[in-house]
């Protein structure tokens, strides 16, 4: 009995040395048939935690209408209540890769405790080979299908939901729908890809720069060229499954850094111009004008410091498919802040 107990639970952190060791498609015999049948093949890679099988996510990422670069930044989704999935399911391992991992695990024993391997070989025989439910690891239908297995979004892999994805890998006909909640689609594609939109920091011009002055207006603008729309293209090979995430800014929110302000307009939302840019470039001659997008201070910062005016940035959100399907995710937000001086306007006596 204590051997057993034993076996049990070195299976479960050993089944990652086992199932990571799994040769690469072309040595492991490809998904569909290797070849024979189709040219997908599985990730052929995997992990495991929890005793779940699981496997390296296929899914390949294009961006397009903007470089990454170290100024970029991720968007924050406007929902509090709605985050890119953090795992889902995709075809992953063909017959021949499952009928590898159980080989590994055979030989196995001797790194780990004498009779591990066979333990946790009978524990996937008993579902891959035996007819609970599968049958002989169905080598008999190797190039008719996959088996589709757990991966997790590689940057949520720390989230609590990650582990939300813990059934071991099953089988699905090629051309036949899993019948899985969170099998990948062309819409988790679309949310996975929200993650990956490079969007740029908010560095926001302003006049006066660097110091402003009490009841005088700052005007502060985006310039057209820097904010435009985003693509990221999520696709998985060999399935025609793939889907485009847009993001397009539409406006800018200012906050002062102080209750001791004025924003232009009143609401701080300066919305984005028929050109693409936000707000107007201040110009000699314009100093008695009021900004269509800017803040007035009420009061010098003094010995207090700077005052940290944030610059957001919303985008909105939306995904197209290669089957047609599409619409909208939650507006995304992405703001820096920066540090404003302001001064009391100096009288001269005579």
């Amino acid at each position: 009995m204590l051997r057993s107990v034993v076996l049990r639970a070195v299976a479960a952190s050993a089944l990652a040395v086992a199932v990571a060791a799994v040769p690469s498609p072309a040595t492991a015999g490809g998904g569909r048939g290797g070849g024979e049948k189709g040219s997908y093949e599985g990730s052929g890679k995997g992990s495991a935690d929890g005793r779940v099988i699981r496997a390296e996510t296929k899914v390949r990422l294009t961006t397009n209408g903007r470089s990454r670069s170290s100024t970029t930044g991720t968007l924050t989704s406007s929902n509090v209540d709605w985050t890119p999935p953090a795992c889902w399911y995709e075809p992953s391992f063909s017959p021949k890769e499952i009928e590898t991992v159980v080989k590994l695990w055979r030989n196995i024993d001797g790194f780990v405790l004498p009779g591990v391997g066979d333990f946790v070989g009978d524990m996937l025989d008993h579902r891959y080979k035996d007819g609970h439910p599968y049958e002989d690891y169905n080598l008999d239908k190797q190039g008719e299908g996959m088996f589709w297995a757990a991966v997790k979004n590689p940057k949520r892999k720390d989230d609590p939901e990650a582990n939300s994805c813990d059934k071991q890998p099953f089988w699905v006909d090629e051309g036949k729908p899993p019948n899985e909640p969170l099998a990948v689609s062309p819409k988790v594609l679309a949310e996975y890809a929200y993650d990956e939109l490079p969007v740029p920091g908010t560095e926001i011009e302003m006049a006066p720069a660097g110091r402003s002055t009490v009841n005088l207006p700052t005007w502060i603008w985006l310039d057209k060229a820097t904010f435009k729309k985003t693509s990221v293209t999520a696709s998985l090979p060999g399935t025609g499954l793939s889907a485009t995430t847009t993001a397009e800014p539409v406006s800018l929110h200012i906050e002062p850094g102080t209750a001791d302000a004025q924003t232009y307009p009143a609401s701080g939302d300066c919305t984005i111009n028929d050109d693409g840019s936000i707000g107007e470039p201040y110009a000699q001659g314009k100093a008695a004008k009021t900004p269509p997008c800017g803040v007035s201070y009420l009061r010098a910062t003094g010995s207090d410091g700077a005052y940290p005016l944030q610059a957001t940035v919303t985008w909105k959100i939306s995904w197209t498919s290669t089957n047609g399907e599409g619409g909208g995710l939650p507006d995304g937000t992405f703001g820096t802040t920066q540090d404003v001086t302001v001064q009391e306007i100096q009288s001269v006596n005579r």
